[in-house]
């Protein structure tokens, strides 16, 4: 890695930056155990390309250090490995061979095979550490997870955040535990089957604790804006070095940490005008590096709809990404369940029956249609010829709930006859499903938005927080939004830690059974037979009514079929094929009557199997 502090052979270390708008970078090295604390600055030398170089026997193992810009400010390594006092302490220096994997025989797993688990770390348990995460994998694996997706964990300001903030991108948060117990984690889920995905932010830096523009402001163009202020500069002079660092963070999340997978959050915040953009250059940098040695999976969030990152070989393998989130399917579910439609939900108001179905059989709803929500902007591009691999669906996740006003999760928000239908739906459906976490047991806790920034950002936090909800009608009024919690506020945090003793009543039981039974329907019946199945579905939607049926021919041969009334009312004409059933959330009547008839809110798997028989 070319960036940061490389432990050397001899026990020295090598310190490098790129600062090329500094005409003088200092190495100050402070050690904890030593007769030392503060030794005097060490000078780096000036390397071409806006470089700074030293190489040294005073720092080794442990050894905290940070780097003085032109004889004024210190600040830490931007590729810090670690930041035990937070982003404005001292970064250390770590050795990345010191740990002793035991997953050496690990090759990953398939992507068919994924069913997700995200969580956020410090919410998952009331430890909220990486090994209080490690000692609910038991669990996990029982429930019939096989990859668990954490939210984003690179150092961010402060005791509480979604780690979406995040200011140095190499260095687990030290409120979760060191660079080891991550690894322990990831070692752990690997002894008992498990992937481990990362969720990774490089459309933006934190708004507290980055200190690049002030040595490295090529880091950033004024050509492009977010909603963070400036983009990253990935396609503008100077752009090598930026493209470098975030491509090398990829690769060591995947190499040093042997994680599975990465997910890519909100790409269509990054604004590339190079070819290949940086998505497409990561993408097989990525390849190159890892491919040979072991299964990993590359998943974008992309509202754009982007399907051009999700094509296939002619053998059906991804070229590059393997999937997108499929937000779609999430918010046709979400106006069928609660019937809300305020928001993004307007798109889908219409008929989100038809949108549901096109889902199903295309992956997104929106394939370059007008949105009116984006101003009538067109979005998306064709998805049919993808595969339904191509897309992880959800009926919950860490944007879908805490970017609610006040973090209602959908179990909050409509009765358990829907949500079983959707569940049912989601779960058998060929598309690899994602739960978010305390979503099993049917938790009622809110997860709200939560940071703790300092006070120069506090009030403009919690401001725009609320202002983000000023054109809800509900919201119009002050004093409504006034009711919006703090983010800032502690126990906005505290109400989203698990409490898993609530996991043990009755009501709670009942929907951990039902998740842990269609996953191992899942396991057992559909997952042997998604491998190279193809984007070639038929699906058809009832007009003016809330049923639907789609058919899918898996990889190998056998026909999975579905049919549903994700409505009130009884739907009558029902043709029923003559094939074994596989689930029907109406077990005592098979989903139907005699008559022909879907009760409401009901939906019915058939699977054919192949005849193999000579």
């Amino acid at each position: 890695m070319p960036f940061g502090a490389e432990l050397l052979e001899d026990g020295g270390v090598r310190f490098r930056l790129w600062a090329p708008a500094a005409g003088r970078v200092d190495v100050c090295l402070s050690h904890r155990d030593a007769g030392i604390h503060c030794m005097e600055p060490l000078p780096m030398a000036i390397e071409p390309g806006g470089w700074f170089g030293l190489t040294t026997g005073l720092a080794t193992v442990g050894t905290r250090y940070r780097f003085r810009i032109d004889g004024t400010i210190q600040v830490p390594d931007p590729a810090s490995r670690f930041q035990p006092q937070d982003v404005h302490g001292h970064s250390e220096v770590i050795n990345p061979c010191a740990r002793e994997w035991h997953d050496t025989n690990w090759t990953g797993r398939a992507w068919e095979e994924a069913v997700f688990y995200e969580m956020h770390v410090g919410t998952f348990t009331p430890r909220g550490s990486f090994a209080a995460v490690t000692d609910k994998l038991d669990y996990l694996v029982e429930l019939g997870i096989t990859a668990l997706e954490l939210m984003p964990v690179a150092d961010f300001p402060g005791a509480c955040n979604w780690g979406y903030d995040g200011a140095y991108l190499f260095a687990p948060d030290s409120r979760y535990g060191k660079p080891d117990d991550l690894k322990a984690l990831v070692d752990a889920a690997h002894s008992r089957g498990l992937m481990v995905f990362l969720d990774v932010v490089y459309n933006h830096f934190g708004p507290e604790g980055n200190y690049l523009h002030l040595y490295a402001p090529q880091f950033f163009t004024e050509r492009h804006q977010t909603p963070w202020g400036a983009g990253i500069n990935y396609d503008g002079e100077h752009s090598y070095w930026v493209r470098q660092f975030f491509i090398h963070n990829a690769l060591y999340w995947l190499e040093e940490y042997h994680m599975d997978g990465l997910r890519f959050d909100a790409v269509h915040a990054i604004q590339d005008d190079s070819r290949p953009d940086i998505l497409t250059e990561l993408a097989d940098c990525a390849s190159h590096a890892i491919a040979e040695q072991r299964q990993v999976h590359l998943v974008l969030e992309n509202d754009h709809n982007a399907a051009c990152y999700l094509t296939r070989d002619a053998s059906n393998r991804p070229h590059r990404y393997v999937a997108q989130w499929n937000d779609d399917i999430h918010h046709c579910l979400h106006v069928l369940l609660t019937g809300e439609t305020n928001g993004y939900y307007m798109d889908y108001a219409g008929n989100p029956v038809f949108y549901l179905t096109r889902c199903l059989a295309e992956g997104f709803a929106y394939q370059g249609e007008p949105s009116a929500y984006r101003e009538n902007a067109p979005r998306g591009e064709s998805s049919a010829q993808l595969p339904p691999t191509a897309f992880v669906s959800f009926l919950q996740n860490h944007d879908q709930v805490g970017n609610r006003a006040f973090g209602e999760r959908i179990n909050v928000l409509c009765e358990p006859a829907p949500l079983h239908a959707a569940l049912a739906l989601l779960l058998l459906a060929p598309s690899p499903p994602l739960l978010f976490m305390g979503q099993e047991w049917g938790c009622t806790q809110p997860f709200l938005f939560f940071c703790d920034f300092g006070a120069d950002l506090a009030d403009k936090v919690v401001a725009g927080r609320r202002d983000e909800f000023s054109r809800f009608p509900q919201f119009r009024d002050p004093a409504a939004r006034a009711r919006i919690p703090d983010p800032m506020d502690r126990l906005t945090f505290d109400a989203a830690v698990l409490d898993w003793d609530a996991c043990d009543h009755t009501q709670h039981q009942n929907w951990l059974h039902l998740h842990r039974e269609l996953l191992a329907i899942r396991q057992r019946e559909l997952i042997p037979r998604l491998h190279n199945t193809r984007g070639e579905v038929k699906a058809r939607g009832q007009p003016g009514a809330g049923a639907l049926s789609a058919n899918w021919v898996l990889g190998d041969g056998s026909e999975l079929i579905l049919m549903a009334n994700l409505a009130d009312r009884t739907f009558t004409g029902v043709n029923p094929p003559l094939h074994p059933v596989l689930y029907s959330t109406h077990a005592s009547e098979s989903g139907q009557n005699h008559e022909g008839q879907l009760q409401p809110w009901s939906v019915v798997w058939y699977l054919h199997q192949k005849d193999v028989s000579p």
